[in-house]
């Protein structure tokens, strides 16, 4: 898409359009500013306003390459600075954090937090530092780029009913008793999805496995945890506060993402937010500040990071998190992000999965915009993709919730969320070098070819064998059938003797519980690349490190 040049659109109303986007968050910005940059006829709708609180504030790699990837595709520079911290910093919002790490600190009730069951995975500084997105502003600014390049904004604009004819497209009603109409509706507005409800889409019950609740607010006072006694002698490589840190215990974990871990801070904020088991912890009668101060009482050695922290804004208590669509794309329609479905906020993989998605929306977009070809076929593949997602995190956070028991099962099963991690990475910034080098298009289209849609890693079959086994295993511990130190062993085995990581790495070990990819390591892997590798993987590696060697170059 690169030899598109600026389209701007007039700012007037339409009697049509040929795309309506249900909701101008993250998603519904960012794809809004994508068609409209390449001559869609977009109308940007919403039932708030702009600046809003949201969370999904923690960035991992896969989430800021898929950022590059897609300003350079579509052709939207203003979307680059959002692929990097220091590019957010000086372009976007001074109000985000810094991210150098995800950590993992595990805790037993009732007992002192053991030092050596902790895990944490480095960015690698060489390469890139993550963000902790202030999402108010960067939402605010996605919406901005999009209305900049002609998407027409109609915010606070609730829509009560749609209608969609397959051989012409969709109305619109607003509760106001306004119409709009468009070719094609893409409705990225969230679990009260007007598409998700007006067709009886949802999944009920919801077939993920996971089943957790949450509570979630920003705070300020929030005193970092490496203050803590309990972190006096913990051993991980990158201190606590420079990064998204997790209390994981059996039944829950809880985040805390701080705002004002760099030189130069200008926000004193800290979002935090406690997911639970309800089966574990049943939901009570009492105020979601109530529940926090007494979920801090059974864990004092989490308890002191808020000895004097205070919540800015209301707290958000919510029932069950998870649900699911039977279906998530028909004639003349697609839902996207939380309009389709949701599982928790472990691992960050909410804003991955959405920006996954407006890649893959973008330039069927675009063609049928051109060509007027809006059939189902042409956006077919987007159905096992978003399905393959959901899986995928299901699969995962329910394993790593059963891992919670036992911290031998919890050190191992964050391995193969570690893999996935690095793995996804390579797929997309190998995807990324080729395409600055060729401009070729087909280096996406290729990516859409796969028996494992939605997986981070769809070349290896051995690592797809993994997730599976992986959550086998633990079913088998849910169910008594298994104990947590035998399924633990098994999966470092499995991961030990895996052809698809260089074995210098070492995950497959029970005590390399933190990792940190050093510029050794980075040797190591390229002479295993070159060498060992399978062919489908090696040179996928080789290519991608060196795309981020010279990005960073450049930067």
């Amino acid at each position: 898409m690169r030899e598109l040049q600026p389209i701007n659109t007039p700012h007037k109303p339409a009697d049509r359009y040929d795309v309506a986007i249900l909701g101008s968050g993250m998603a519904g910005g960012m794809l809004g500013a994508v068609l409209a940059r390449n001559g869609v006829n977009v109308l940007l709708l919403d039932a708030g306003t702009h600046p809003r609180f949201a969370v999904g504030e923690s960035t991992i790699p896969y989430t800021s390459g898929m950022t590059r990837l897609i300003a350079e595709r579509y052709n939207v520079p203003e979307l680059k600075p959002l692929s990097s911290f220091k590019g957010i910093q000086q372009h976007v919002s001074p109000s985000c954090g810094r991210k150098q790490n995800f950590g993992f600190v595990y805790h037993r009730e009732g007992e002192a937090q053991d030092p050596q069951q902790i895990n944490q995975l480095v960015v690698p500084s060489v390469l890139r530092t993550e963000t902790h997105l202030f999402r108010q502003d960067i939402d605010s600014y996605l919406f901005h780029v999009a209305v900049k390049y002609g998407a027409h904004p109609r915010l606070n604009t609730r829509i009560a009913d749609i209608e969609i004819d397959p051989d012409s497209g969709a109305v619109l009603r607003t509760d106001r008793g306004e119409e709009f109409r468009a070719s094609y509706v893409i409705d990225g507005s969230g679990f009260r999805s007007p598409l998700a409800e007006k067709l009886e889409l949802r999944e009920t019950p919801t077939r993920a496995r996971t089943n957790t609740r949450c509570l979630f607010t920003h705070m300020v006072g929030v005193t970092p945890f490496d203050d803590a006694p309990a972190a006096k002698n913990h051993d991980q490589p990158n201190p606590w506060h420079n990064g998204t840190l997790h209390h994981v215990f059996d039944g829950g974990w809880l985040w805390v993402i701080p705002f004002d871990n760099h030189p130069g801070a200008i926000s004193e904020l800290c979002s935090v937010g406690l997911t639970l088991d309800p089966r574990v912890f049943p939901k009570g009668d009492g105020t979601p500040q109530e529940e926090f101060d007494a979920f801090l009482a059974r864990f004092p050695e989490i308890a002191h990071q808020f000895k004097n922290a205070k919540a800015v804004r209301p707290w958000v208590s919510t029932g069950r998190l998870q649900y699911s669509a039977k279906q998530v794309v028909g004639e003349r329609f697609c839902l996207t992000s939380h309009a389709a479905g949701f599982i928790d906020a472990l691992y960050s993989r909410g804003l991955t999965n959405t920006l996954e998605l407006v890649n893959t929306l973008g330039w069927r977009l675009i063609a049928a915009s051109r060509d007027g070809d809006w059939s189902y076929d042409r956006f077919a593949f987007i159905e096992p993709l978003q399905q393959g997602l959901f899986d995928f995190h299901d699969d995962l956070v329910y394993s790593s919730f059963v891992g919670f028991r036992d911290y031998e099962l919890w050190n191992a099963v964050n391995r193969t969320w570690m893999l996935g991690t690095m793995l996804g990475n390579v797929m997309l910034e190998d995807a990324y070098y080729r395409y600055v080098k060729s401009g070729d298009e087909s280096v996406f289209l290729d990516l859409e070819k796969s028996d494992q849609p939605g997986s981070p890693f769809p070349v290896s079959q051995g690592f797809n064998e993994l997730g599976v086994r992986t959550r086998e295993l633990c079913r088998s511990v849910e169910q008594g059938a298994a104990a947590p130190g035998d399924a633990a062993r098994q999966i470092l085995e499995l991961i030990g003797n895996a052809d698809f990581i260089a074995p210098a790495f070492r995950l497959g070990e029970r005590d390399t519980r933190c990792f940190n990819m050093t510029p050794m390591k980075m040797a190591k892997n390229a002479i295993w690349c070159r060498r060992e590798a399978p062919p489908q993987i090696g040179p996928r590696m080789i290519r991608a490190s060196k795309g981020l060697v010279r990005m960073r170059f450049r930067e």
